[in-house]
């Protein structure tokens, strides 16, 4: 089913200007612009975006494009999306987690820093209190930490349950970066 839709997507991208009654449904384009973000199909999101489809929408889960863009490792479609208008400090709808979370779970440090760039509060919390610093702490992702740090991370904020990046960091025995931490 998703290969059909991004087969239909790729018709879009190649067609010339198609009539309105050619197009799939307004549902449908902002589907396939959710699988293009996932897929890096960079190809098809501007194509998506001239049609129709919002590149701040959530999906069923409550992601973003740029979101799932993000967390899947494709940064071409990180910047299609937001050369498109994508807001890369919007929260996802569940957990209120930003896409600058989603890579500091993930690990990628090219994502990280494009992100970075985008001058979104570099302390912008979750419903649980976290901020992309601990989940960086949290996953040992020594060079988001430094990046997040310079970018002006407060390493001294407390989540929910009164735990800091320090001793986020301590408790999953993430060395480095408790010891990084603990000298901020």
């Amino acid at each position: 089913m998703m290969m059909i839709g991004l087969l239909m997507g790729a018709a879009l991208a190649a067609a010339p200007a198609p009539a309105q009654a050619e197009l799939p449904p307004p549902e449908r384009r902002q589907e396939l612009l959710f699988e293009a973000a996932k897929l890096g199909r960079i190809d098809l999101i501007p194509v998506l975006v001239q049609h129709g489809a919002d590149v701040n929408a959530y999906e069923a889960r409550g992601f973003t494009p740029l979101i799932l863009a993000a967390y899947n490792g494709q940064t071409a479609a990180v910047d299609a999306l937001m050369q498109a208008g994508a807001d890369p400090c919007k929260p996802d709808a569940s957990q209120g987690n930003t896409a600058q979370m989603g890579v500091a779970f993930k690990g990628d440090d090219a994502i990280a820093a494009r992100l970075l760039k985008e001058k979104c509060d570099v302390n912008a919390r979750n419903r649980a209190g976290q901020t992309a610093l601990m989940m960086a702490a949290l996953f040992g992702r020594t060079k988001q930490v430094e990046m997040l740090l310079a970018a002006g991370a407060d390493a001294s904020i407390a989540d929910t349950n009164g735990r800091t990046a320090v001793a986020i960091a301590a408790v999953q025995g993430n060395d480095d970066v408790a010891r990084m931490l603990g000298s901020k």
